[in-house]
Protein backbone atom coordinates (compact mmCIF):
# COMPACT_ATOMS: atom_id res chain seq x y z
CA UNK A 1 0.00 0.00 0.00
CA UNK A 2 1.09 3.71 -0.95
CA UNK A 3 0.07 6.52 1.26
CA UNK A 4 -0.99 9.73 0.22
CA UNK A 5 -0.61 12.87 2.52
CA UNK A 6 -1.67 16.18 2.39
CA UNK A 7 -2.13 18.44 5.21
CA UNK A 8 -5.68 18.10 5.52
CA UNK A 9 -6.18 14.86 4.34
CA UNK A 10 -4.60 11.21 4.49
CA UNK A 11 -5.58 7.98 2.32
CA UNK A 12 -3.54 4.72 1.67
CA UNK A 13 -3.72 3.54 -2.24
CA UNK A 14 -3.50 -0.17 -3.47
CA UNK A 15 0.19 -1.04 -5.16
CA UNK A 16 -1.63 -1.02 -8.14
CA UNK A 17 -2.36 2.38 -8.49
CA UNK A 18 -0.33 5.58 -8.21
CA UNK A 19 -1.09 9.52 -7.58
CA UNK A 20 0.55 13.10 -9.16
CA UNK A 21 0.09 15.86 -6.30
CA UNK A 22 0.28 19.28 -7.79
CA UNK A 23 -0.36 22.30 -5.60
CA UNK A 24 -4.19 22.12 -6.01
CA UNK A 25 -5.32 18.79 -7.08
CA UNK A 26 -3.91 15.22 -6.53
CA UNK A 27 -4.15 12.95 -9.32
CA UNK A 28 -4.55 9.18 -8.64
CA UNK A 29 -5.30 6.53 -11.38
CA UNK A 30 -4.58 2.95 -11.85
CA UNK A 31 -2.02 0.69 -13.86
CA UNK A 32 -4.71 -0.20 -16.40
CA UNK A 33 -5.33 3.42 -17.09
CA UNK A 34 -9.17 2.83 -16.65
CA UNK A 35 -10.49 5.92 -15.04
CA UNK A 36 -9.00 8.57 -13.02
CA UNK A 37 -9.48 10.06 -9.40
CA UNK A 38 -9.20 13.40 -8.33
CA UNK A 39 -8.99 15.11 -5.30
CA UNK A 40 -9.01 18.95 -4.51
CA UNK A 41 -8.80 20.49 -1.22
CA UNK A 42 -10.20 23.99 -0.55
CA UNK A 43 -10.18 25.50 3.14
CA UNK A 44 -11.78 28.36 4.22
CA UNK A 45 -10.11 30.78 6.92
CA UNK A 46 -10.79 29.58 9.89
CA UNK A 47 -13.55 31.02 12.30
CA UNK A 48 -15.23 32.04 8.88
CA UNK A 49 -18.86 32.16 10.34
CA UNK A 50 -21.64 29.19 9.71
CA UNK A 51 -20.45 25.45 8.94
CA UNK A 52 -19.72 24.72 5.19
CA UNK A 53 -23.08 23.47 3.80
CA UNK A 54 -21.75 20.36 1.62
CA UNK A 55 -25.49 19.94 0.01
CA UNK A 56 -25.22 23.80 -1.19
CA UNK A 57 -22.13 23.36 -2.95
CA UNK A 58 -23.26 20.09 -4.93
CA UNK A 59 -26.46 21.38 -6.33
CA UNK A 60 -24.87 24.65 -7.13
CA UNK A 61 -21.71 23.18 -8.75
CA UNK A 62 -23.21 20.53 -10.02
CA UNK A 63 -27.06 20.88 -11.39
CA UNK A 64 -26.69 18.09 -13.79
CA UNK A 65 -26.58 15.39 -11.33
CA UNK A 66 -30.37 15.03 -10.06
CA UNK A 67 -29.96 12.09 -7.58
CA UNK A 68 -27.85 12.99 -4.56
CA UNK A 69 -26.48 10.07 -1.80
CA UNK A 70 -24.98 10.63 1.25
CA UNK A 71 -21.49 10.02 1.82
CA UNK A 72 -19.35 9.73 5.02
CA UNK A 73 -15.62 8.81 4.70
CA UNK A 74 -12.54 9.22 8.03
CA UNK A 75 -15.05 11.96 9.35
CA UNK A 76 -15.44 13.81 6.06
CA UNK A 77 -19.59 13.93 5.29
CA UNK A 78 -21.17 15.08 2.32
CA UNK A 79 -22.95 14.09 -0.75
CA UNK A 80 -21.98 11.75 -3.86
CA UNK A 81 -23.63 11.47 -7.38
CA UNK A 82 -23.01 10.52 -10.68
CA UNK A 83 -23.85 11.74 -14.50
CA UNK A 84 -23.04 10.90 -17.94
CA UNK A 85 -20.99 13.78 -20.07
CA UNK A 86 -19.89 13.09 -24.04
CA UNK A 87 -18.87 9.53 -23.56
CA UNK A 88 -17.87 9.56 -19.70
CA UNK A 89 -19.18 8.51 -16.54
CA UNK A 90 -18.23 11.00 -13.77
CA UNK A 91 -18.99 10.23 -10.45
CA UNK A 92 -18.42 13.24 -7.77
CA UNK A 93 -18.17 14.11 -4.23
CA UNK A 94 -18.76 16.73 -2.10
CA UNK A 95 -17.27 16.15 1.67
CA UNK A 96 -16.84 18.56 4.46
CA UNK A 97 -14.55 18.26 7.62
CA UNK A 98 -14.12 21.80 9.81
CA UNK A 99 -13.53 24.27 7.59
CA UNK A 100 -12.58 21.89 4.83
CA UNK A 101 -13.96 20.77 1.44
CA UNK A 102 -12.88 17.57 -0.62
CA UNK A 103 -14.01 18.08 -3.96
CA UNK A 104 -13.25 14.42 -5.70
CA UNK A 105 -14.41 13.23 -8.95
CA UNK A 106 -13.68 9.85 -10.36
CA UNK A 107 -14.31 9.55 -14.45
CA UNK A 108 -14.04 6.66 -16.74
CA UNK A 109 -15.14 6.10 -20.27
CA UNK A 110 -19.18 5.15 -20.24
CA UNK A 111 -18.21 1.21 -21.05
CA UNK A 112 -16.10 0.56 -18.19
CA UNK A 113 -18.46 2.20 -15.87
CA UNK A 114 -18.89 -0.10 -12.34
CA UNK A 115 -14.96 -1.41 -13.21
CA UNK A 116 -12.93 0.28 -10.73
CA UNK A 117 -15.75 1.50 -8.46
CA UNK A 118 -14.89 -1.13 -5.76
CA UNK A 119 -11.49 -0.31 -6.04
CA UNK A 120 -12.44 3.12 -5.59
CA UNK A 121 -14.43 2.78 -2.67
CA UNK A 122 -11.68 1.04 -0.51
CA UNK A 123 -9.29 4.06 -1.39
CA UNK A 124 -11.67 6.45 -0.08
CA UNK A 125 -12.70 4.08 2.86
CA UNK A 126 -9.17 4.43 3.98
CA UNK A 127 -9.64 8.27 4.02
CA UNK A 128 -8.76 10.17 7.26
CA UNK A 129 -7.89 13.70 8.34
CA UNK A 130 -5.04 15.59 8.22
CA UNK A 131 -2.76 17.33 11.64
CA UNK A 132 -4.03 20.83 9.81
CA UNK A 133 -7.34 19.58 10.72
CA UNK A 134 -6.74 18.30 14.22
CA UNK A 135 -9.29 19.96 16.64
Amino acid sequence: MNIIETDYWCLMLPDEWSAEQSEDVVLITDQDGIGELAVTTLVRASGAGEEIAAMDIAREESPEISAWHAADYGGFTGFTGQFEESGSVITEWYLTYGDALLYITYACDEEDDGLDAAAVDEILSTLVRGDALAT
